[in-house]
């Protein structure tokens, strides 16, 4: 991960600098020291939040003879909600509304809360513990910009597959806390290309498990056609480890074991115990907590839009978001690229493919990876020059309706899934303001994506 540091340090270097646009007709200018009571129209009097950024932007862009800038200072901007952008955002008479940094400036929009108030519990382990707010949920953490490991590891007794989780050689996990935070990681599971993540449901007094559903029968009861001659179909095994026609035999046990408190033994790890609102780490060598910046994302999207033209987002950084949806008993029941079955019956929907008309075989139904900066049916939106960094789901969605986009000189790094996704599956014959089309992705430093 210490390219991925490097890389973002660097990335005002490499691609820093505004595009170029049309002369600019007003300005909006925001700091993270700035007062919303402010009028926005100096540097002066910036404004704070980019809420209120937005507000005032609306009553600048109805009848534009030239681009609205929206000048962001350096600095941490952080976001207790989403930047929510609908048509009302947008550029008009051809011009644009320029989100963009500050000369030589570098925001970074934060979608996390810090972490503080460390200290040490288990002078063995060296593990430490702080508070965080209450009914705080997240898959990740990071400590000076580096980002952390969730407690992993192999499970501690034989577990044998069942229909609805496994037995268990001895009852070691039984007495393991919050039993339904654990998470089975299924490494290749479902193909070479996948990696599943279910979360257990409950552990008895006798070791027994019962995995959460719907995750666990949506990676275990997987429609296979024999009719086609083959053993698989698009969607990979009909069980997780077993490649053959259903019900085709016993599935594996898990590759490891995530988010266990029980775990937690290797310099880096850290333990969420969400009921009692208290986290845990182990430093790695050089730390101090005491001095550290620690960051838990609590956001799942920092920007979406939705029926937007003509806007930009230029010299900006988007950092520290999280995605829940794996953590939930739906887990990631990988198809592939980010695609998963979810639902209820979703195993049975999403599964099958007749080869019917185009859009009704499982591509059409399967449910894909968010992304925490997210537009759909967007015109004309430009994404130049940005910092996409330490984020939890995918980096940038365009999806159905992109037309006209422009995604060029940004880096994508640290990210847990996917660094851009264009478009979807679920409408390949897609006309008219559904099709995606005419987009530009050139130049950018993607690295270090798909790390989770």
């Amino acid at each position: 991960m210490a390219a991925a540091v490097l890389g973002v340090a660097a990335w005002q270097v490499a691609f820093g600098g505004l595009a170029a646009h049309a002369a600019t007709a007003a300005t909006v200018f925001v700091s993270p020291s700035g007062d919303d009571a402010n009028s926005g129209t100096s540097a002066a009097q910036a404004v704070r939040t980019l809420g209120r950024a937005q507000q005032l932007v609306r009553g600048l862009n109805q009848n534009m003879t030239g681009d609205v800038r929206v000048q962001l200072a350096g600095g941490t901007y952080r976001m207790t909600a989403p930047l929510q952008l609908d048509a009302h955002d947008s550029g008009t008479g051809g011009f644009n509304v320029v989100w963009t940094a500050a000369s030589g400036a570098r925001p970074v929009l934060n979608g996390g809360v810090a972490i503080s108030g460390w200290k040490q519990v288990d002078a063995a382990k060296n593990l430490w513990s702080a508070p965080v707010p209450a009914g705080l949920s997240t898959r990740q953490l990071y400590v000076n910009g580096k980002r952390a490991n969730r407690a992993s590891g192999a499970a501690p007794v034989t577990l044998t597959w069942t229909a609805t989780g496994y037995t268990a050689s001895g009852t070691a996990m039984s007495k393991w806390r919050n039993p339904g935070d654990i998470e089975f990681v299924y490494q290749g599971g479902l193909g070479a290309w996948t990696q599943i993540r279910c979360s257990v449901g409950r552990i008895g007094s006798n070791g027994t498990i019962t995995m959460g559903q719907p995750c666990w029968n949506n990676s275990n009861q997987r429609h296979i056609k024999p009719e086609w001659n083959r053993t698989a179909d698009l969607v990979g095994p009909g069980r997780l480890g077993n490649p053959g026609p259903e019900p085709g035999g016993a599935g594996i046990p898990p590759t490891s074991v995530e988010n266990a408190f029980e775990l937690l033994d290797t310099a880096g790890e850290w333990y969420l115990d969400r009921p009692a609102n208290t986290v845990y780490y182990i430093p790695r060598s050089g730390e101090n907590l005491a001095t550290a910046t620690v960051t838990a994302p609590v956001l799942q999207q920092l920007v979406t839009g939705n029926g937007v033209q003509h806007v930009v987002f230029n010299g900006l950084q988007f950092s520290y978001a999280t995605w829940l949806t794996p953590s939930s008993d739906t887990g990631f029941s990988e198809i592939q690229a980010g695609y998963t079955i979810t639902g209820s019956n979703g195993f049975a929907v999403q599964g099958l493919c007749d080869f019917a008309p185009g859009g009704t075989c499982p591509y059409g139904a399967w449910t894909k990876e968010p992304a925490n900066v997210s537009f759909t049916n967007a015109r004309n939106v430009q994404f130049t020059n940005n910092g996409f960094v330490h984020l939890g789901a995918a980096g940038l969605d365009l999806g159905n309706g992109s037309q006209n986009d422009l995604v060029k000189g940004n880096v994508f790094t640290d990210i847990s899934g996917n660094g851009i996704e264009l478009g979807a599956v679920d409408k390949p014959l897609a006309t008219g303001a559904d099709k995606t089309t005419a987009n530009t992705i050139a130049d950018n430093h993607i690295f270090a994506a798909a790390v989770e």
